[in-house]
């Protein structure tokens, strides 16, 4: 069900999830995600300085505000720590997830292509890419499609 001034994607995308939805280089100074993303690799950058890795990646360490920042590759999978399922209101079932990438590193994900009342505690879960509508940019240029992907999380098929 399309949700009014919120595009939405096959029931996978929503823009409340999309934490820099600019994904160029041109207009984002974390672009190599998006790239990366691209790729099928889940990326995030890592301190030199102090060695904190936070998700989502940044130009400057929350914990020592260093700017010295490298990029790692985070596990394409992970576990299921905690959940919740939304199976009224909306394209039903919608699944966030706080996924244990290991190493102490969490973040909340939507989990896709997993049927309603599926999902448990635990579970192994791996990166799911795919594909979103470009957004058209003004650049010196002239104007600018920008294409974009962005990711979640789906079941490991056993």
């Amino acid at each position: 069900m399309p949700i009014p001034g919120i595009p939405v994607l096959d029931g996978k995308y929503f823009a409340t999830m999309d934490f820099y939805p600019i994904e160029a280089p041109e207009f984002n100074r974390i672009s190599k995600f998006y790239e990366n993303l691209a790729q099928k690799k889940l990326t995030t950058t890592k301190c030199k300085h102090c060695g904190a890795t936070p998700f989502p990646p940044r130009v400057v360490c929350p914990e020592c505000n260093s700017d010295e920042l490298e990029w790692v590759e985070l596990a394409d999978k992970g576990k299921v720590l905690q959940f919740s399922e939304e199976v009224a209101g909306v394209e039903a079932p919608l699944i966030h997830a706080i996924v244990d990438l290991g190493h102490g590193l969490r973040l909340l994900s939507r989990v896709v292509n997993c049927p309603a009342g599926q999902l448990k505690e635990g579970d192994e879960l791996q990166l799911f890419v795919f594909t979103i509508p470009a957004m058209v940019m003004d650049s010196k240029e002239g104007p600018k499609e920008s294409p974009r992907v962005f990711f979640a999380f789906e079941p490991v098929k056993k």
